[in-house]
């Protein structure tokens, strides 16, 4: 069940691995910063600029509970102009480490975004968020980031006249084949399967096996725009109820098939991480029980969080 006959690619962005056969490598947190409604805007509009104290304590609290779980993270820099990314770019390298990714609703802004990136030799740490099968001018797009030189791309599946996950698979295909027309290579091929609501991201994680057993991508999905959207949670059981519900989603689809989980505003990784840390020492025990081995990586919360247990099952 949880070994594939197609090599696994791993991906490093940033010096984080990721993808692979499941259980060898965890899953990565990409969490978001500077989305609309943020709290780093304190209800200012966000060209009146941002409160750093907190994204800065974000970004600490983050890079601090990724180090304690074994979890890798990332984030998701989002916003609507090339100069906001300039900005946001530029707070987060100064701050972290961790490698993150542009994220904006149009084109030109994440292509302004990119070109900064180049400008600054931040390609190696960043991730092109992303090329969709919604973009009415994607090979010109495909060819303006390829020039730039950009090495890392996520591709955003979804068929609308299939919606279950074989649809996944006409979408990665339609943005592979447009890649080959336009004779772009790049280091890093990764696919989000697209969450339509919570239980939904079921379909991403079939989807994503289908995925790496025909290309060996690594795969991902935002289970958090399912959680997120699903207000009456919060009616029935307040915060506490939701943020349970939403925990639990986030580590079911890292332990099925996800190598990289889209979380939602950076505030929330207090409770994703160590959610996403117990779903993947689960799944690299249920691994362990299939092929004998256990994760390479010391750091993996399996070996991190639980050493005498490890020691144990060494001897089986």
């Amino acid at each position: 069940m949880f070994r594939f006959v197609t090599e696994q690619k791993v991906c490093e962005v940033g010096g984080v691995k990721f993808g692979g056969q499941p259980g060898q490598l965890p899953a990565i947190v990409v969490s978001s910063i500077f989305q609309k409604g943020d709290r780093v805007f304190e209800g200012a509009r966000r060209k009146e600029g941002f409160n750093e104290k907190r994204a800065k304590e974000l970004l600490e609290k983050q890079d601090k509970i990724s180090r304690e779980t074994g979890i890798p993270g990332m984030a998701d820099i989002v916003a609507n102009t090339g100069k906001e990314f300039e900005r946001y770019i530029d707070f987060v390298v100064s701050m972290s480490s961790m490698p993150f990714c542009i994220d904006a609703w149009t084109m030109k802004p994440k292509l302004e975004g990119a070109r900064y990136c180049a400008e600054k030799g931040l390609l190696d740490r960043m991730f092109y968020n992303s090329l969709t099968v919604w973009e009415q001018d994607l090979e010109t797009e495909i060819k303006e980031i390829a020039d730039m030189g950009v090495k890392h791309v996520l591709l955003v599946a979804f068929d609308q006249e299939d919606q279950m996950p074989t649809g996944r698979i006409t979408g990665t295909q339609k943005l592979l084949d447009a890649i080959e027309k336009v004779g772009a290579k790049f280091e890093s091929i990764l696919v989000d399967t697209s969450v339509m609501n919570a239980p939904a991201t079921a379909f991403c994680s079939l989807a994503n096996r289908l995925i790496k057993e025909k290309w060996g991508f690594p795969c991902g999905s935002a289970p958090s725009n399912g959680s997120y959207m699903w207000k009456a949670a919060r009616e029935m059981w307040g915060f506490k109820g939701w943020s349970g519900a939403d925990a639990a989603l986030e580590g079911l689809a890292a332990f099925l098939y996800h190598d990289m989980v889209f979380s939602g505003p950076m505030a929330g990784a207090g409770r994703v991480f160590p959610a996403l840390a117990m779903a993947e020492a689960f799944l690299a025990t249920v691994a362990f029980s299939e092929t004998g081995k256990l994760p390479e990586k010391e750091g993996h919360p399996l070996h991190k969080l639980f050493p005498d247990f490890v020691g144990q099952i060494k001897g089986m």
